[in-house]
C-alpha cells in the first residue's frame, strides 16, 4: 500500500471554529484519513495520510465545499508517500493560533511578508549572496531538536526550545541579521512565515519566507546546500532530500 502524507496551511480568516470543527472531523473520517488538524480564528494547519483516494476526495472538499466557502481554493499542499500511516488517529483541534508565537499583532493574512522560491535560494546558496551580491544569511526558525536533524549548510541557529523564544532571539541576535539578505526557513513554510513579518518590523531590511519550506525546497531541489534530513512530527521522524521517510513502518503506539 502507497500511503500519501500532505502537510498544508493557510492563514485566513475563521469563524464558528466547533462547527468547522465538526464538519473537518467528520469528512476526514469519511476520507479514511489520520493525522492532525489545526484550526484557530488565524486559519488552519493540517498533517494528514491516507490513500490517494482518500486524499484527493478531502482536498476536493476543502476548497471547493461548503464548509470553508472557498476561502481555501488555492492552499498549496506538500505531499510525501511511505509505506505506512505514519498517525496513531485523527485529530481535530481549535487552538488560540495554529503556530503559537504569543504576539497577535502578528497576522500574515493581513501582511504577507516577501517569499523566494525554492530555486533562487538554491542559486543563492551556490553564490553565497542574493543577485545584488549582498551576503546571504540562512536562518533556522525550527526549534533546536530539529535543527539536529539537518538545516541549510551554515544556517543560523539559535537553539530556541519552542517558538514562543524566536522574538527574544532576534533581539539577542539581530546584529548577526543586519546589513545581509535574510532567508527565514521552516519545515513547510508555517513558522518561517510569521517569523520573517516579525523580523521585518523589528528593523531587519531584507528578509524573505522559503515558500512552502524546507519541504517544498525538497520537493523542487532536492538537497543543494542542505545538510541531513528534515524533522517531522509524526512516525516517520525524518524525510530526507529525496522524501524518503527515515522509519517507514507503522505509527508507534504510545
Amino acid at each position: 500500500m502507497s500511503v500519501v502524507n500532505i502537510a498544508a496551511y493557510r492563514f485566513v480568516s475563521l469563524d464558528d471554529l466547533p462547527a468547522l470543527q465538526a464538519a473537518v472531523r467528520e469528512r476526514a473520517q469519511a476520507c479514511g484519513l489520520k493525522g492532525t488538524v489545526l484550526l484557530a480564528e488565524e486559519g488552519i494547519n493540517l498533517f494528514l495520510a491516507g490513500s490517494r483516494a482518500g486524499i484527493d476526495d478531502w482536498l476536493a472538499w476543502l476548497r471547493h465545499g461548503e464548509a470553508f466557502g472557498g476561502r481555501l481554493a488555492d492552499i498549496e499542499v506538500k505531499e510525501s508517500r511511505s509505506g505506512h500511516v505514519p498517525f496513531r488517529k485523527l485529530l481535530v483541534k481549535i487552538k488560540r493560533e495554529i503556530i503559537r508565537m504569543n504576539h497577535p499583532a502578528i497576522r500574515p493574512e493581513a501582511d504577507r511578508a516577501a517569499a523566494v522560491d525554492a530555486r533562487t535560494v538554491a542559486r543563492w546558496l551556490r553564490q553565497g549572496s542574493d543577485d545584488d551580491g549582498r551576503e546571504l544569511v540562512m536562518l533556522d526558525t525550527r526549534n533546536a531538536f530539529e535543527v539536529d536533524a539537518g538545516t541549510f549548510h551554515g544556517a543560523l541557529d539559535w537553539r530556541i526550545g519552542k517558538f514562543t523564544e524566536f522574538p527574544a532571539a532576534v533581539q539577542a541576535h539581530r546584529g548577526e541579521l543586519e546589513g545581509k539578505t535574510v532567508v527565514s526557513f521552516c519545515t513547510g513554510g508555517i513558522r518561517c512565515e510569521k517569523a520573517a513579518i516579525y523580523l521585518a518590523e523589528a528593523g531587519i531590511e531584507r528578509i524573505y519566507q522559503l515558500e512552502g519550506g524546507i519541504l517544498k525546497y525538497f520537493e523542487e531541489v532536492g538537497g543543494e546546500g542542505y545538510d541531513g534530513a528534515c524533522f517531522v512530527f509524526d512516525g516517520r521522524e525524518t524525510l530526507d532530500p529525496a522524501l524518503q521517510p527515515g522509519v517507514d513502518g507503522p505509527a508507534p503506539i504510545g
